[in-house]
């Protein structure tokens, strides 16, 4: 469920939780078993988080039970999962204000002027508010998303298409690889020749130069050439000096992020590098009642992977189910043999 406009009086829930990622849908489907209803905010129009705005077509090899899986299909399979749960979605929205009450609960407000009282809040926002970092190149505002692009929403519209694709990156090397034989031609091109990717994609990389499969230049973009209102190449100025002309249909670049905690930096938690520190028991914040889950938050060993994400927002529900009925002691039960739990799960009556 989606609530298009802003209500009148704030929203009452027990859980909000600010982020619609692979983490935040599954901390719905993780309180939704312990009968907790939660509400769900994302700055994007649709869930998925980064995983379904910047790599909707790349395979998943690490999530458990599913050799291979791609994110948007990831993200498609979470979404039919808390179905049963009715979350309720706020897309296209930013939370700008939170403040705790007299009462204990939350008061937060959207930059929209949607408002909500909640009694927990979850923040699962990954990197925070991020932008790709763009081409800086005179004329490419002018075609990005048509033309220009930061990230790869559907590898199908690039077959058959002249691309030069730049960074030194993982995501530049994956798609320089991924969609070789798929393009018409590809152009690569680096700044230096020292690589942040993985040593063996920079090694397929080169051998599909040697095989003349591709092209790569050392360089950097410094114009684009524009004939009818249509972008058709790029000059680039290489490290050698030498400036070299190259036709193109579409412009990928893979800079990485400018990643921003936004307004959640303002709201007082306890922070290191960036990331919200929590506890390794409830995944709770240094403010009672607020909880991380995800690339947000940071505690010792963590590792920013999907699957970690699913375990915080495990043990955050149980946590959350305890802050709620403190007097309650919340006994673990298992999907396989509890009625209400199925009953939930709406495979029961």
């Amino acid at each position: 469920m989606t609530v298009p406009s802003t209500p009148a009086t704030p929203l009452e829930t027990d859980a909000l939780i600010v982020g619609a990622g692979p983490a935040g849908l599954f901390q719905v489907f993780e309180l939704g078993l312990l009968g907790i209803k939660s509400h769900v905010v994302d700055t994007l129009q649709h869930p998925g988080g980064q995983c379904a705005e910047l790599y909707p077509d790349k395979p998943i090899y690490d999530i458990p039970a599913l050799p291979i899986c791609g994110a948007q299909e990831l993200v498609e399979r979470l979404m039919q999962q808390i179905a049963p749960m009715s979350p309720v979605f706020h897309f296209g929205e930013e939370v700008a204000e939170l403040a705790k009450r007299d009462d204990g609960r939350f008061f937060l407000r959207t930059a929209a002027g949607t408002e909500f009282l909640a009694r927990t809040v979850v923040i699962a926002a990954g990197l925070g508010s991020f932008q790709p970092r763009r081409l800086g190149v005179e004329g490419c505002d002018a075609f990005e998303d048509r033309q220009v692009h930061y990230r790869v929403r559907s590898a199908a519209e690039f077959a058959g298409q002249r691309l030069v694709i730049f960074g030194g990156g993982d995501s530049a090397l994956d798609w320089v690889i991924d969609l070789n034989g798929k393009a018409k031609s590809i152009v690569h091109v680096h700044r230096r020749n020292e690589f942040k990717a993985a040593p063996a994609s920079v090694a397929r990389m080169r051998e599909l130069v040697a095989a003349g499969k591709m092209e790569y230049v050392e360089g950097i973009a410094s114009a684009i050439a524009v004939d009818d209102g249509r972008l058709t190449g790029v000059t680039i100025k290489r490290t050698d000096g030498a400036a070299q002309d190259v036709a193109a249909d579409h412009l990928l670049a893979f800079f990485g992020l400018h990643p921003k905690l936004g307004p959640i930096a303002e709201w007082g938690f306890e922070l290191e590098k960036k990331a919200i520190k929590v506890d390794t028991a409830k995944f709770q914040t240094s403010i009672p009642g607020i909880f991380a889950i995800g690339d947000i938050n940071t505690y010792p060993g963590k590792k920013k992977l999907i699957l970690s994400g699913f375990h915080e927002a495990a043990l955050a529900a149980f946590a959350i189910a305890e802050h709620l009925n403190p007097a309650k002691k919340v006994h673990l039960q298992y999907t396989t043999t509890s009625p209400i739990m199925q009953k939930r799960l709406g495979v029961t009556e």
